[in-house]
């Protein structure tokens, strides 16, 4: 599997608040232990969106992963031009930021917001320019995310297209991996 399609959650459908939210280092975690999973496995580009929250966080986890594998590359692929231009200026910023950290960026439509087909088509491009998914999403906990999971369960019933979910079970797994590691990593410091 050679091009992965990263989404899940937005900040605000997991209650992250502020960027040194706990919850964000956690995500960022388990996004970091899956990829190394699927680097193993000949992940060669990470494809994601702008979307506040996993797909952000994804770009940022690969631009570190980059200097541990600098052959592995991130894409951000947004559904339309202009997006985030709505957005209050430091998430604006934030936008910016991680384009320039990406290796490729542009927009699926070349037109700005025009209505929900916009946001289908995103779909449809993303699904048939990556071999698979990743998508922090639990079934429990409903959200945008549920478009997307739709979405690939239908590409899936018409060809094989592997799905990773990382749902909330396994979140709570990875925070006490991460807090074990960090204890260890603090009794060892001192």
């Amino acid at each position: 599997m050679s091009r992965l399609w990263v989404t899940g959650y937005r900040n605000y459908e997991i209650g992250t608040f502020g960027d040194k939210d706990p919850k964000i280092e956690v995500i960022k975690y388990a996004l970091n232990r899956t990829l190394r999973e699927q680097i193993d496995n000949g992940l060669e580009w990470v494809i994601t969106g702008g979307q506040m929250g996993i797909e952000q966080w994804t770009v940022a986890v690969v631009s570190d992963l980059k200097r541990e594998f600098p052959d592995l590359k991130v894409a951000m692929m947004l559904p339309f031009q202009k997006f985030g231009s709505q957005w209050k200026p430091d998430n604006q910023a934030r936008l910016q930021s991680l384009i320039s950290k990406s290796d490729f960026c542009e927009s699926v439509s070349q037109a700005p917001y025009e209505g929900p087909q916009q946001l289908k088509n995103y779909q449809k491009f993303m699904l048939t320019h990556t071999d698979g998914a990743i998508l922090v999403y639990d079934l429990d906990f409903e959200g945008k995310p549920v478009y997307d999971y739709r979405a690939i369960q239908k590409q899936q019933s018409i060809v094989p297209y592997p799905l990773t979910t990382i749902d909330m079970d396994q979140l709570q797994d990875y925070a006490t991996e991460y807090e074990e590691i960090h204890e260890e990593k603090s009794n060892f410091d001192e």
